[in-house]
């Protein structure tokens, strides 16, 4: 059988692909982000996490988790796995030539009498080579393609949510050590208010009341100082789970407060052209592209398929002489298989690569939808977070004022002890909640970093 030259060109060129032209989907979201006035002197969105930290212990314990991290490490195997399935299918394209050599030596009976015969070949061979006509081998190699390519950009993902979770787990280990640190001095302030009351009750100066009131204060804020010890071997436990490793006592924080990350600003710009740099988004864009090339595969299946299989070389009954002139052998069967019935399984296999597509369409818009709504959620706070940390130290101040007057009058006996309590327990509660914005206001940066793709170089 010879081959046309117009098919022939069509098999070396492989230029008939059956895929749909792939158009990004428009993203369904607005076009601007509510409220992204952001703070002077921010840092750009585009810098890498070493820059983002300023507390080197921070950094080192990043950089531990990256390199040890049992799920990232699954995500960079799984990445290595599909770039070599996507090989696999890439070679498909490519025929395959093997070196084959035989020997066949038999003893037959024939006509009463017996004779030996000796066959001997070597060649060169191409099985079952198929001719990728209407591009059913290259939108299967281009689907393999996107989808080590979205493995790639979900193990990137997989590390931006690593360092924004190991970061968070490590400022909340310092903001419950601080608050450790405040209930033990409130432990150790109450036992003092405490000594005096029951002072006084010995002196009839107090009732059994106040004195009661007194011990209930010490062993509530005992109970807090327990409950936050508690606390912060379990921030610790859950941090050396996300590094992978016991973290080592000089890369954890202390009970002082600083900041530990720099301010994300938001760049000017439509928030679409900004998500479609998150690498889940492009991950999702990624299966979309793999889903329209499985549409062109399952559309060729409906078209003749042409197999090669072809071998040439040496034949001859005496080794010796295998190679001389005259042995030379071949063998071309080139196939053809054109589908005429099959149940409806090829109109089957297209409608569902179809409505896969459809699906993924979906999960890109859903993808590109939960984007856009985290990074208006961290804007929100980041709107409102300085005027509440604003508010909740003038408070703070005011109930320490308040507190320090009301054990002053207390002391001279002009105030009775129940609002010494009650300024307590407010100077108490505000410097809590202090704490806990101050770790909110420095999780929302790295999660404001985070949201906005974790850094855009690369």
């Amino acid at each position: 059988m010879r081959l046309s030259p117009v098919l022939l060109a069509l098999a070396l060129s492989g230029c008939v692909n059956l895929a749909p032209d792939y158009q990004r989907p428009a993203a369904p979201v607005a076009e601007q982000w509510p409220g992204t006035a952001t703070d002077s002197g921010a840092a750009r969105a585009d810098v890498s996490w070493q820059a983002l930290f300023v507390d080197h212990r921070l950094r080192d314990t990043v950089a531990l988790a990256l390199a040890s991290n049992r799920d990232l490490r699954v995500a960079a195997l799984n990445v290595e796995y599909q770039q070599a399935q996507y090989r696999i299918q890439r070679a498909a394209l490519l025929p395959a030539v093997s070196a084959t050599a035989d020997g066949t030596r038999q003893r037959a009976l024939a006509n009463g009498s017996t004779s030996v015969s000796s066959q001997y070949s070597v060649g060169l061979g191409v099985s079952s080579y198929e001719l990728d006509l209407f591009g059913r081998l290259g939108n299967l190699k281009d689907a393999a393609l996107e989808q080590y390519l979205a493995l790639e950009q979900t193990r990137r993902s997989t590390q931006i949510s690593l360092v924004a979770e190991v970061a968070s787990a490590w400022m909340t280990l310092a903001a419950d050590q601080q608050l450790l640190k405040l209930a033990n001095e409130t432990y150790a302030s109450q036992q003092k208010t405490y000594a005096l009351v029951q002072q006084s009750h010995g002196l009839g100066g107090e009732s059994g009341v106040s004195l009661a009131q007194a011990r209930s204060t010490v062993e509530s804020a005992r109970a807090d100082a327990a409950n936050y010890a508690s606390q912060v071997e379990q921030d610790r436990n859950a941090l050396e789970l996300l590094v992978g490793q016991r973290v080592d006592s000089t890369l954890l924080p202390d009970d002082s407060q600083g900041n530990a990350a720099l301010l994300v600003a938001v760049p000017a710009g439509l928030p679409s052209a900004l998500l479609q740099r998150r690498p889940d988004v492009l991950a999702a864009e990624h299966t979309l592209k793999a889903a329209n090339a499985d549409i062109g595969a399952a559309r060729a299946a409906f078209f003749p398929s042409v197999t090669l299989t072809a071998s040439g070389g040496s034949a001859s009954s005496q080794l010796s002489g295998l190679f001389k002139g005259g042995s030379g052998a071949w063998n071309f069967a080139p196939s053809i298989n054109l589908p005429i019935f099959n149940a409806g399984s090829n109109r089957a296999g297209l409608d569902a690569a179809k409505v896969n597509r459809e699906i993924e369409v979906a999960t890109y818009e859903k993808t590109l939808q939960t984007a856009f709504s985290e990074v208006a959620d961290a804007l929100s706070v980041r709107a409102h977070i300085h005027e509440r940390l604003d508010a909740q130290r003038n408070l703070t101040d005011a109930t320490q004022t308040s507190y320090s007057l009301s054990l002053a009058l207390y002391k001279q006996g002009s105030d009775s002890f129940l609002d010494v309590l009650d300024a307590q327990r407010s100077l108490y509660t505000a410097q809590q909640t202090l704490i806990s914005l101050q770790l909110a206001e420095q999780v929302n940066r790295v999660t404001l970093y985070k949201t906005l793709g974790g850094g855009w170089q690369g």
